[in-house]
């Protein structure tokens, strides 16, 4: 079992396409082609995350967060990062970040704060765009079908709660092929009409290899013409935070202890109480005080996140309850999501859940 079979796997929940473009997600240490010992899993990979790796003969650390955030320009061990850097390839141990690939899942780390909070029904609270893409090639009408067929297979015409969904219009095509041309169709050197089918289907850009190869396999055309191009629809099922309603409606009080019990928090910073009712609750893990006018246009009463600013609690406008519950209490179920993940997919050898607290905040 390589690193390559572990993150494929992970990549089925947290695709790398799901990520933000500033981020730094995937592979940051290692070869894919290493044969695995036994994997830790951790929020953030510091010294001591190495350490513990070390000791419990674990040579892949999958971590949420990524140590390499943006470009090393020199590994002299001068900060903590370049000492972690060091520190792993010394001992032969690869780093995997997920981060905001896990963050856009919907079964990632929204979805298991609303697991943990007891929220129903939980929704994407910010769909994502620019991950649906459409595909458009023309066919030969006798071949539509099997071409179609094996694009639906390689995951091409999902839209929501729907598959197989695709769109065709007919026409004639023409085309002339040159000396070293192998038409499958009418004869070289000569223009050729051929009654032919538009057929047009979007998928999420994740899959486009595999798509693109169906095509080119099953198409009967040496040469296949076609067209991809990225659309500004968002995919409902994919983005960032979460919104849920609570089982039975509680007051702000009621609420606040609720959080505080179930997320562990030492403190909760929150905007005015309102002497509202709390039902509907969204949620982001991590750094949230961008989402606060979502979650407010989704007539939520109550927002969860973290790393609120001074300014960004009067954008509550007395219309929402705003907690700041921490970054580390936030996104601390992760890696236990991760954990009960991984295995249930991978039983020969130890998926180990990182003991080590690396919330760099403490409270008096």
């Amino acid at each position: 079992m390589t690193i390559k079979d572990i993150t494929n796997s992970i990549e089925e929940i947290a695709p790398l396409e799901y990520a933000e473009d500033f981020d730094n997600v995937g592979l940051l240490v290692g070869s894919y082609n290493t044969e695995i010992t036994n994997i830790l899993v951790t929020l953030d990979t510091l010294e001591e995350t190495v350490d513990e790796a070390i000791a419990k003969d674990c040579n892949l650390i999958i971590s949420f967060h990524p140590i390499i955030f943006s470009g090393l320009k020199k590994i002299n061990g001068n900060n903590y990062v370049e000492r972690v850097v060091l520190k792993a390839i010394k001992n032969n141990i690869a780093i995997y970040a997920t981060h905001t690939a896990l963050d856009n899942s919907n079964k990632g780390v929204s979805y298991k704060i609303c697991e943990v909070l007891g929220l129903e029904n939980p929704k994407i609270l910010i769909p994502k765009k620019g991950i649906i893409k459409k595909l458009s090639t023309y066919v030969p009408n006798d071949s539509l079908e099997s071409v179609r067929n094996a694009l639906f297979k390689a995951n091409a015409g999902n839209i929501g709660n729907y598959n197989n969904c695709s769109f065709t219009s007919e026409g004639k095509g023409t085309f002339k092929g040159n000396e070293n041309a192998n038409p499958k169709v009418g004869e070289k050197g000569t223009l050729e009409t051929v009654n032919e089918t538009k057929l047009t289907v979007t998928f999420e850009n994740k899959n486009e290899h595999t798509i693109l190869d169906a095509l080119f396999k099953n198409h009967p055309y040496e040469e296949v013409a076609y067209e991809i191009v990225t659309t500004t629809n968002v995919h409902q099922n994919i983005g960032l935070g979460m919104i849920g309603e609570l089982k039975e409606v509680i007051s702000e009080n009621e609420f606040l202890n609720h959080l505080e019990k179930k997320m562990y928090a030492k403190g909760i910073r929150h905007s005015k109480l309102l002497n509202k009712k709390i039902k509907k609750v969204a949620v982001l893990g991590g750094s949230g005080s961008f989402a606060i006018n979502n979650a407010i246009k989704a007539k939520a009463d109550a927002y969860v996140s973290a790393d609120f600013k001074y300014h960004d609690f009067f954008k509550a406008e007395n219309k929402i309850l705003l907690t700041d519950i921490g970054h580390y209490e936030s996104e601390q179920f992760t890696k236990r999501l991760l954990v009960d993940y991984l295995t249930k997919k991978f039983s020969n050898f130890a998926i180990v859940l990182s003991e080590k607290s690396t919330n760099p905040i403490y409270y008096k």
